[in-house]
């Protein structure tokens, strides 16, 4: 697969087939995903691999949390505290894909709980990949976190396994860090999903729109 396919062709994915993943695989898309540039070299990321009982737990430990009221406790702010345009719009635009790909209605509260809560089972793909950072690094560490991770999303595109990262995956970093043993100083800031794809999944079935280059881009000459 050339850069260009894969660049169109990655997209976020909800639903995988239980086929597994072979360390092998998952190393050879790490392989090619290190060599992501950051600022003199730092290579700030931190990689942590779940699969089979470990992401079983997790999920559990998560999912329990939430079921019994326990906050939100993000090591970070990902999103706005309030909305305004165009991300606003945006935002809506891509809710309301998901959820009529799924025919659930705006008020099925059950049905959009479950879907949601499939978050945290990294959408039953075979693998969860926990991206972290040393707490002590500065904003630019994150930047080249950012390129490293789409560069994993690439390299997995090239072996024909798909996945969709995850902010939701950092509501619960201590719970997280508690599971693989981690200390407070690296930050959660984000998860993965990786596996085969489900190509009959209603979920997988929408695309999210892009603005072309003309609304983004201003050219000084």
């Amino acid at each position: 697969m050339d850069l260009f396919t894969a660049m169109h062709g990655r997209r976020s994915v909800r639903a995988y087939l239980t086929h597994p993943v072979g360390r092998d695989t998952i190393e050879a898309v790490l392989e090619a995903a290190r060599w992501a540039p950051s600022g003199v070299n730092m290579q700030p990321w931190d990689v942590a691999v779940v699969s089979g009982t470990t992401k079983a737990r997790l999920a559990e430990a998560i999912l329990a949390a939430r079921a019994a009221g326990e906050a939100e406790r993000p090591d970070y702010i990902y999103y706005p505290a309030q909305w305004h345009e165009p991300y606003k719009s945006r935002r809506r635009a891509s809710g309301l894909a998901m959820y009529a790909a799924l025919g659930i209605g705006r008020d099925d509260q059950a049905r959009r709980t479950e879907v949601w809560n499939a978050n945290y089972r990294f959408f039953d793909a075979p693998v969860g990949l926990l991206f972290f950072l040393d707490r002590r690094l500065g904003q630019g560490a994150w930047l080249d976190l950012g390129m490293f991770m789409q560069n994993v999303m690439l390299a997995a595109e090239g072996h024909g396994l798909a996945t969709c990262p995850q902010a939701s995956i950092a509501d619960y970093p201590d719970l997280v860090r508690q599971a693989l043993g981690r200390s407070d100083d690296a930050i959660l800031v984000a998860g993965m999903a990786l596996g085969f794809p489900d190509p009959d999944a209603p979920v997988n079935s929408y695309r999210t729109e892009r603005e072309s280059v003309e609304a983004f881009a201003r050219f000084f000459e």
